[in-house]
C-alpha cells in the first residue's frame, strides 16, 4: 500500500536527492582537507620549462664567442641523435 507512494515520491524528486549528494560530499571532504592540513595553497613551479629552456639558451650561448661560428661544412652544430641535442 504504502509502496507506490514511495516510489512515486522517489521518481518526482530523485534529481534533488541525487545531485545534491555530490554537493554535500565534496562540502565535507572540503572542509575535512582544510582542518587536516591546515591552510595550504596549491604549490605553484617557480619557472614555466620554456622559461627553463630559454635561460639554459641564454647561459649556452654567453659561454661563447659569438664572432667565432662553425661553419656549415664541419656541422658540429647538428647533434647526431636526437638523445645527443640536449648535451
Amino acid at each position: 500500500m504504502v509502496w507506490p507512494v514511495i516510489i512515486g515520491f522517489v521518481r518526482t524528486y530523485a534529481p534533488y536527492i541525487v545531485y545534491s549528494i555530490p554537493f554535500v560530499l565534496g562540502f565535507v571532504g572540503y572542509n575535512y582537507d582544510w582542518i587536516v592540513l591546515g591552510d595550504w595553497q596549491t604549490p605553484w613551479k617557480s619557472k614555466s620549462i620554456a622559461e627553463k629552456r630559454d635561460l639554459q639558451v641564454v647561459e649556452e650561448s654567453s659561454d661563447k664567442d659569438m664572432t667565432q661560428m662553425d661553419t656549415w661544412k664541419t656541422k658540429t652544430f647538428v647533434p647526431e641523435t636526437e638523445f645527443d641535442h640536449y648535451k
